[in-house]
Order: C-alpha cells, then sequence, then structure tokens
C-alpha cells in the first residue's frame, strides 16, 4: 500500500515536477478544447503546419537573442494569416495551402539557423519539449495565454461549429467566415506557442488532435466533445509525467505515447463508433440472402448534434 502512495506522491514533493503538473494540465485543456474545432473541421494539418511556422520566427529570436516564444508566436500568426488569405481562392485546397506556407516556412527557419553557427543545443528544448524544466514564470504565462485562448473560444463557440459544420449556410447567415478563419488559426497558434515546453515542436500536434479524436469517436454531442476533450489530454499528461519521473524517460514522449494509447482504446472500444460496436451492431445475414449494396465512398459521415 505505502509503494502506490510513494508512487503517487514522490513527484509532488519536487518543485519542477509541480510546475510540470500544472503547465502540461493547462496546455491539454486548451488544446483539447481548440483541438476539438480542428477536427470537427477535419483540418489537422493546421496544427502541423503553425507547430513548424513557428520555426523561423524562433530562429530570427535566436539569431537576435531575442525571447524565443514571442517570436514564434508572430511567426506563426503572420502564417496563420497568410493561410486564412489565401485559402480564399476556391481553386486550391485549404490542405494544399497549408502545406505550401508549412514548407516555406520551415524552410526559411533552415535558411536563418544557417548563420548562427552552433544553435542546435540551444534549440533542443523547442524541438523536444522541456517541460521538467520550466520557471514559475513560464507557467504564470502559460495561465494568462490559456485563459484568454478560452474565454474567447467560449465566446465565438457557436460561431465557430456553425463553420465548421457548413461553411456556406454560415456565410448565407452573414457570420463573417473568413474572420472566424483567422480567430481559429490564431487560437491554433496561441496553444501551440504555449505548449512548446510541455511537448515540443515535434510533438505538439499530438497534443492538438489526439485527444479530441478521442472525444470525436466518443461522443456525437459537441458540448461533449468539449469536455472529453480536455479532460483525455490532462489525463494523459498526468500519466505521462508520472511515468516519465518514475522510469526516467522523456516526459514530453510518454504524454503523447499515453495519448495514443487512449486513442486506439477508444478506437476500439467507444460505444458507438468504435471497431467493436460496429461488428456487434452489423445483423447477421442469412444463408442465400444476396450481399447488401456498397455504401458509396463519398456519402457523408453522420453529423455531430448538439452544442450541449
Amino acid at each position: 500500500m505505502s509503494t502506490v502512495a510513494d508512487f503517487l506522491t514522490d513527484p509532488w514533493q519536487h518543485v519542477f515536477m509541480q510546475r510540470a503538473f500544472a503547465v502540461a494540465v493547462m496546455c491539454s485543456i486548451v488544446s483539447g478544447v481548440v483541438g476539438s474545432h480542428v477536427v470537427l473541421r477535419g483540418m489537422a494539418f493546421i496544427g502541423d503546419a503553425v507547430s513548424h511556422s513557428v520555426f523561423p520566427g524562433v530562429a530570427i529570436a535566436f539569431v537576435l537573442e531575442f525571447n524565443l516564444v514571442v517570436g514564434g508566436a508572430v511567426a506563426g500568426l503572420l502564417t496563420a494569416l497568410a493561410v486564412a488569405v489565401f485559402s480564399q481562392n476556391r481553386r486550391l485546397r485549404e490542405d494544399s495551402v497549408i502545406g505550401v506556407f508549412f514548407a516555406a516556412a520551415f524552410g526559411l527557419g533552415i535558411v536563418i539557423l544557417s548563420t548562427a553557427p552552433g544553435y542546435g543545443g540551444s534549440l533542443e528544448s523547442f524541438l523536444f519539449g522541456q517541460i521538467l524544466g520550466i520557471s514559475d514564470g513560464d507557467v504564470r504565462t502559460v495561465a494568462v495565454a490559456g485563459a484568454a485562448v478560452l474565454l474567447v473560444a467560449a465566446a465565438v463557440h457557436k460561431e465557430l461549429v456553425t463553420v465548421s459544420l457548413d461553411r456556406e449556410t454560415a456565410r448565407a447567415a452573414g457570420l463573417p467566415v473568413f474572420g472566424l478563419d483567422i480567430l481559429l488559426y490564431a487560437l491554433v497558434t496561441i496553444t501551440v506557442v504555449i505548449s512548446l515546453q510541455a511537448v515540443g515542436n515535434i510533438l505538439v500536434l499530438a497534443l492538438l488532435i489526439t485527444p479530441a479524436a478521442c472525444a470525436r469517436l466518443l461522443t456525437d454531442r459537441i458540448g461533449a466533445m468539449m469536455v472529453l476533450a480536455p479532460a483525455i489530454g490532462a489525463g494523459s499528461a498526468v500519466v505521462g509525467l508520472y511515468l516519465s519521473y518514475h522510469r526516467n524517460l522523456a516526459a514530453g514522449g510518454l504524454i503523447v505515447l499515453v495519448a495514443t494509447g487512449v486513442f486506439v482504446l477508444c478506437w476500439v472500444f467507444a460505444p458507438r463508433h468504435g471497431l467493436l460496436a460496429g461488428r456487434r451492431g452489423r445483423p447477421r445475414r442469412p444463408e442465400g440472402d444476396p450481399p447488401p449494396p456498397a455504401e458509396h465512398p463519398d456519402a457523408p459521415a453522420p453529423a455531430v448534434t448538439g452544442a450541449g
């Protein structure tokens, strides 16, 4: 019994672990809410693009010996704005535009860093996360920025959902679709930037998308999804940090692996949309009956219902 108690309480005796738990949970909650909108719109690639588009801003900040987070945030917001503007051309799909700017931003970052010899070690925390080395100031920054993101997301929740489900209906209803696109990209950018220290640039997409994808499998209701995704993300972060502390392994990677494990469980065991639920709900065909017609590959999936 004491072994279990020690397992649970030992990490909390260290200030650096207390900070890590606080930042990981806060980032997971914000990522879960914003990531739900990203998953609903089927634009998971934007998270990867934004996480890499902050790279040139970080590179410039590093060369100029400026704050890396501020530099990354500015670059991410500018890239997000460019994606929103260029995506208005209906000849191009949004993911194509994202791919263009994703590659351009990363290429620019590499070119800039090539002018600063000896940069590799200094940016290791940006690439892989350094959640065990954050300061009290970092905790406050994440708390303030995260609270601001959640307040804005709550204020425009219905509008973002409407655009996600049917852009043409939203436009016909008089909603500023272009402005809402920019706002969502900005929310994604800020979420990515504040999460960099938790899991790093390489893994930040998982924190944004995986918990929301789990929630999408578990519920058809948007309100429930907005609760489940942050809960799954926060739970994965806590479990990952415990494993990191006791096994002396990389915290960011373990957080992502735990979240991925939850996704696999949801994919198999989700009550209505899991693999086993689909097999249980499929009626057996009597011998001699012709097979049912195959579903058209372009048939729409069941719509998400209710905002509450």
